[in-house]
């Protein structure tokens, strides 16, 4: 239990470096350099300002210096990473214990390192509506090694290789069409390239469950915002944190959900 609590608190510390870095990124600030300071008044926080949940959860979700309400956006990122590392800790622990050759060292090391990527690329177009393209090369570059890698083994079939590579190019084409025809307003620059990633990773036929959760789940969110008077008819939403929901979902029970909708 206290190896799950310390892996848990270095994800959501791992989170808020995240935050800094997509933030300052944005904003075209140097990520390296400089103290974190408060959102709304400017006062350089103190360590204990930005322990990871705890600070949050001590200050009532509100800034030390100056009381005023901080975004929740910050906790759950933090809250996310985690997770994240927890879940890789769960399962990949069990590949690290049976591992007798270097694949199934690498296999919990490439998710681990896939979802960090994803993770990441999700908070940078929800917090400033842009997709990482460095990032998504770097995804792209890691499943196709990974892949050819498990091919190596006997544990890859190339002709799912080309299916993957097929659903990718299907997907990002598809994103592509609609940012066509709505010229430029339906779909983010960078979205189908991002699909283009999560169709490779995630393969055929599990990218078409993706990309209905991704439109699904993103149309309900958008419904609740405009009910919320958040947004108006016609304002966009970030759809890469979606798309990213979408691959995850389809990755776990992609293979249910589609037993599921063929009855």
């Amino acid at each position: 239990m206290g190896l799950l609590i310390l892996t848990f608190f270095f994800g959501a510390a791992v989170g808020s470096f995240v935050n800094v870095l997509v933030e300052r990124s944005i904003a075209g600030k140097d990520w390296i350099k400089g103290r974190s300071k408060c959102d709304h008044c400017g006062k350089t926080l103190a360590w204990y300002d930005m322990i990871p949940l705890l600070s949050y959860l001590f200050y009532q979700g509100k800034s030390r210096c100056c009381h005023k309400r901080l975004s929740w956006r910050h906790p759950l990122v933090e809250l996310l990473f985690g997770t994240l590392f927890v879940w890789w800790l769960l399962v990949g622990f069990m590949f690290f214990r049976l591992a007798v050759t270097p694949l199934l060292v690498i296999q919990p090391l490439f998710w681990l390192i896939t979802g960090v990527v994803l993770l990441i690329v999700a908070v940078a177009d929800a917090y400033g509506g842009v997709i990482l393209m460095p990032l998504v090369k770097i995804g792209v570059v890691s499943v196709v090694g990974y892949r050819i890698i498990l091919w190596l083994f006997g544990q890859y079939q190339l002709v799912d290789g080309g299916l993957a590579l097929l659903a990718g190019l299907g997907y990002a084409g598809f994103l592509a069409g609609l940012r066509y025809l709505t010229k430029g307003r339906g779909m983010g620059e960078g979205d189908p390239y991002l699909a283009f990633l999560l169709g490779v990773l995630v393969g055929w036929p599990r990218t078409l469950v993706a990309a209905l959760l991704a439109f699904v789940v993103g149309a309900i969110v958008g419904i609740i915002l405009i009910g919320l008077g958040k947004k108006k008819m016609g304002s966009t939403i970030p759809f890469g944190p979606f798309m990213v929901l979408g691959a995850t979902l389809a990755l776990w029970w992609g293979e249910a959900i589609i037993r599921f909708l063929l009855g």
